[in-house]
Parts: C-alpha cells; sequence; structure tokens
C-alpha cells in the first residue's frame, strides 16, 4: 500500500475524455499512440510505476484544451502486449491529485507537477456510506440499463461493497466527461452516490429539467 512519502512531486499525465480512475478502482486501458508508449517505457523504469489520469476539457473560445486541476493517479499493474506492438494494461487507482504545473520537456507525452494533499483518505482503507439506499438505487439502475440498453449482472451488484459498487458504476455509466469529472471531485463516497444517483436521474429525464419518469 503507498504512503504519502512515497508519492512523487512529478508523474506522466494521460488526457482522455471520458476516462475516469478512481481510488481503489481498476481501469482496463489499451495503449497505441507513439507518445504514450513512450510514456508506458518510462513509467516501467520508475520505482512508482505511477500514471495520472485526467480529463482535458475546453477553453471557450479556442480550439485549444487544458487539464482540468484535479485527476487520479493509478499504479501500472497489468501489462500483456499484442503481437502487433500494442499494451493492454490495467491501472490500480491510488490517489488523486492536484495539477500544479505542466512542466516543459523533452518527453513527447505531458508530465506534470503536482500536489496530493487533501486527498489522504484515498491512502486509507475501503470507504463506508451510511447513508447508501441500495435497493433505491438498485430500482433506479434497472430503468436506466434499460434505456440505455445496457446489461448488467444485478446479482453482482446486489451482493458489490458500496465503495465498489458505487466507484464502478461512476466509471462505467456512459456520461459525460464534466459529468465524470463531478464524480471525480466529489469529496466523500457519500456525495459521490449523490452525484452518480443524480446523474442517472437526470439521464432518465432526458436531459431536461422535468420531474423524473416514474
Amino acid at each position: 500500500m503507498f504512503s504519502a512519502a512515497d508519492l512523487p512531486q512529478t508523474i506522466p499525465v494521460f488526457p482522455l475524455p471520458g476516462a475516469l480512475l478512481l481510488p481503489r478502482a481498476r481501469l482496463p486501458l489499451h495503449i497505441f499512440e507513439p507518445r504514450y508508449l513512450a510514456m508506458l517505457d518510462d513509467t516501467l523504469k520508475t520505482s512508482h510505476r505511477l500514471i495520472g489520469m485526467i480529463q482535458p476539457r475546453e477553453v471557450p473560445g479556442s480550439d485549444k484544451k487544458k487539464l482540468h486541476s484535479i485527476g487520479c493517479a493509478g499504479r501500472l499493474t497489468g501489462f500483456s502486449e499484442t503481437e502487433d506492438g500494442r499494451y493492454m494494461i490495467t491501472l490500480s487507482g491510488i490517489s488523486r491529485f492536484r495539477v500544479q504545473a505542466e512542466l516543459e520537456g523533452f518527453t513527447p507525452y505531458i508530465r506534470c507537477d503536482v500536489d496530493w494533499l487533501g486527498f489522504e483518505r484515498d491512502l486509507g482503507g475501503t470507504e463506508r456510506d451510511s447513508g447508501f439506499d441500495r435497493d433505491r438505487l438498485l430500482a433506479i439502475l434497472d430503468r436506466y440499463f434499460e434505456a440505455q440498453n445496457l446489461t448488467t449482472d444485478r446479482d453482482a451488484l446486489k451482493d458489490a461493497e458500496d465503495e465498489l459498487l458505487i466507484n464502478s458504476l461512476s466509471m462505467l455509466c456512459p456520461f459525460d466527461p464534466e459529468d465524470k469529472q463531478a464524480l471525480l471531485e466529489a469529496p466523500s463516497l457519500a456525495t459521490r452516490r449523490e452525484t452518480l444517483i443524480t446523474l442517472i436521474e437526470f439521464a432518465l429525464r432526458g436531459g431536461s429539467n422535468e420531474e423524473v419518469m416514474q
């Protein structure tokens, strides 16, 4: 397990719209662009093997994109190479971070100085959500999955631990990037659960402000 002392000041970051990584969750990724293959090679040479996942954001009045200020770092825990030189990797979420500065340098990928303060909870044990109404969430999910033409193992959802269920749904549901960012920045598991339910209910309304369909 990582401690605050193990976290480096500088990490490579992978700006990928809609890809959400959360602490203690796992994110599979398919790496094929040359700059990110270089990032992967360099990361494997480090002791921490951390890569920061972060959402790019639109800049009003410009076609350029910037990074959101908060991302989540994951440790490279799974790695396999395909016959055509691509990689399938797995990142295990360690801690969120706040971007301090994008570094100028010779790498083809982005590197950032980051600050880990304020996210100490991420390095602890599994979070609990004492106010979690699982039956309510599952009832809403049934309607949401039907509306989205999605399938799932309901028994697995019913038996999963609170954190695993809430974080997995936050990562897997097809929300917009800005909605994913809101889920990432939620200060607690309870807040993330509330945000998740709000987003699902909003989707069930068809993105309108009308009453939720019953």
